[in-house]
């Protein structure tokens, strides 16, 4: 999952989170009222739609603020998916 969600064993409820992840990482104002119907298609209701929204944003934040003041990872913590990791 660490190199490609696609390519997961994902729920379908987790697939649909990580396509809303990656729409609002990359294409935020395609982002239409369709993709949370698919999330309610998919059992979430709208608080729990509201919270993975807080996530989601929430790290896109945060990385954009690391990178923008050039933050580097701290050396003692392994790559994420990498063997060290697990």
């Amino acid at each position: 999952m660490v190199r490609d969600w696609r390519k997961a064993p994902l729920t379908p409820v987790d697939r649909a989170l990580c396509e809303l992840a990656e729409k609002l990482t990359h294409r935020q104002r395609q982002t239409s009222p369709a993709d949370l119907d698919e999330l309610r298609a998919r059992g979430l209701d709208d608080p729990a739609i509201h919270d993975a929204v807080q996530v989601i944003a929430y790290f896109n934040y945060i990385t954009r603020i690391a990178d923008a003041l050039g933050v580097e990872p701290e050396d003692f913590i392994p790559p994420w998916g990498s063997e060290e990791s697990s």
